[in-house]
C-alpha cells in the first residue's frame, strides 16, 4: 500500500498553500517535500519571506509545469509607506533617508498609478535572486559590492490605490511575472519625490488559481495526512 501512495504524490498534484509570513518559499516546499516523503516538489514562482499569498507546488511529474503557472499573469495586495526607503525596499532593511511625506495628494497617487501603468522597463532591486556574471546579486549586495542591473520589460495591467493612511497606502496591481512590486514600491516613491518600500505584500492570484482556494499550512498539512491514510487503507 505504501508503494501506492507514493505513485500517486509522484505521479503528480498541483497544491495551492497560503505561504505564512517570515517562512521562505523553500521552507514550504521542505516542510511538504519531507512530509510527502517524495524527492520532486516545486514551486512556481518565489515569494519573499515578508510576503503572504499564494505559492503553488508541484509534486511529482507535474514539477514539468511549474514554468507553465510561473508565467501566469499575478495579482497582488499590501502596502507601501511613504517618507523614507530601505536598501531592500521593503522591510527585510532598516527605513533611512527620511522625508516629508505630508503634502502627497489622492489626485497625486492616482496620476503616479496611472503612470506605472502598461509596459514599463523596470530595474530589478539589488537585494534579488537574479545571478550577475554566475553570482546572486543579494549575495554582492550584502558585501557592500554595487552593480547595474539591466531593465527588463515587464508589464502593469492593473494599479490602483485602494486606500491611503499616510504614510500608509494600500494597492492592488495586477502584473506579468517578473515584476518586482519591491521596485515598483521604490520607483512610486521617487515619483512621489519623498521615498517609499513596501510594508506589506500578499499574492492574491496567479492565472485562474485565487487565493480563497488555497489552504494554510495546517491545512495542507492535515489534507496530505488523511490523503496517506485513505491510499493506505485502500479505498
Amino acid at each position: 500500500m505504501q508503494a501506492a501512495q507514493k505513485n500517486t504524490f509522484e505521479d503528480g498534484q498541483v497544491l495551492l498553500i497560503n505561504k505564512p509570513l517570515e517562512w521562505t518559499s523553500f521552507d514550504v516546499v521542505r516542510k511538504i517535500r519531507n512530509t510527502l516523503k517524495i524527492k520532486k516538489v516545486g514551486h512556481a514562482g518565489t515569494l519573499d519571506p515578508l510576503a503572504t499569498g499564494m505559492l503553488i507546488l508541484c509534486t511529482g511529474k507535474f514539477t514539468k509545469r511549474i514554468n507553465e503557472y510561473m508565467a501566469q499573469e499575478k495579482e497582488y495586495t499590501g502596502t507601501f509607506t511613504f517618507g523614507a526607503v530601505t536598501p531592500t525596499y521593503d522591510l527585510e532593511s532598516e527605513p533611512q533617508d527620511f522625508k516629508d511625506h505630508s503634502s502627497i495628494t489622492t489626485e497625486q497617487l492616482q496620476t503616479i498609478a496611472a503612470q506605472f501603468t502598461g509596459e514599463l522597463m523596470q530595474v530589478p532591486p539589488m537585494h534579488s535572486a537574479i545571478k550577475k556574471d554566475g553570482k546572486r546579486v543579494y549575495e554582492l549586495a550584502r558585501k557592500g559590492q554595487t552593480i547595474e542591473l539591466d531593465p527588463r520589460r515587464v508589464v502593469i495591467s492593473a494599479f490602483e490605490f485602494t486606500k491611503i493612511e499616510l504614510p500608509v497606502v494600500h494597492f492592488r496591481v495586477v502584473c506579468s511575472t517578473g515584476t518586482y512590486i519591491r521596485s515598483l514600491a521604490n520607483d512610486v516613491g521617487k515619483a512621489a519625490g519623498c521615498g517609499a518600500y513596501l510594508s506589506s505584500l500578499c499574492r492574491t492570484r496567479i492565472g485562474e488559481f485565487t487565493l480563497d482556494r488555497s489552504m494554510t499550512m495546517d491545512e495542507a498539512l492535515e489534507w496530505i495526512a488523511k490523503e496517506k491514510e485513505t491510499m493506505d487503507n485502500g479505498k
